[in-house]
């Protein structure tokens, strides 16, 4: 039983939405999740930039993982970093070490690029995900606060 990353090509698009929408189910959003797999083969993979970028791990030639990300052109440090969205492995394929294959990969990615950061965030409720991470070497980082403006229902409010 062989793990291989790889980036992800068109033919993925509906296996990347079936884990997207299990990520939205696990993390309590679902009844927001818009997301097709129309959508994910449009924005990440006929459009030029894409939105965003995706690798993905086989697991005895199934799709076991995804790792969604996207490129943050511009820092402090005049440096792109990478921002980590999306991070999940298939449910019958956890345990197996497949989540750390995909955050290796993606530093290999941050690497070639020249990047000289990859951020995320992680809910304060997904304490495995945050010993995933830390287990990984990533440390909490508390000087700064997440801020959201949904922009939709400000514009909704307004009316």
């Amino acid at each position: 039983m062989k793990i291989k990353v790889r980036k992800a090509v068109e033919s993925d698009s509906e296996n990347i939405w079936r884990l997207m929408k299990e990520l939205a189910i696990f993390e309590k959003y679902d009844d927001s999740f818009a997301i097709t797999p129309q959508i994910v083969r449009e924005s990440g993979f006929r459009k030029t930039p894409p939105d965003f970028h995706c690798l993905v791990s086989e697991f005895n030639d199934e799709i076991s993982g995804i790792l969604v990300y996207y490129f943050l052109p511009f820092t402090a440090l005049n440096k792109p970093a990478i921002y980590l969205k999306e991070l999940i492995v298939d449910k019958k394929y956890r345990g197996q070490k497949i989540g750390e294959h995909l955050m290796n990969a993606l530093r290999k990615e941050a690497e070639i690029n020249n990047c000289c950061q990859i951020k995320w965030t992680v809910a304060p409720w997904n304490e495995s995900g945050q010993q995933f991470y830390k287990k990984l070497g990533a440390k909490e980082n508390i000087d700064w606060l997440h801020y959201e403006w949904d922009i939709q229902k400000t514009a909704a409010n307004k009316n």
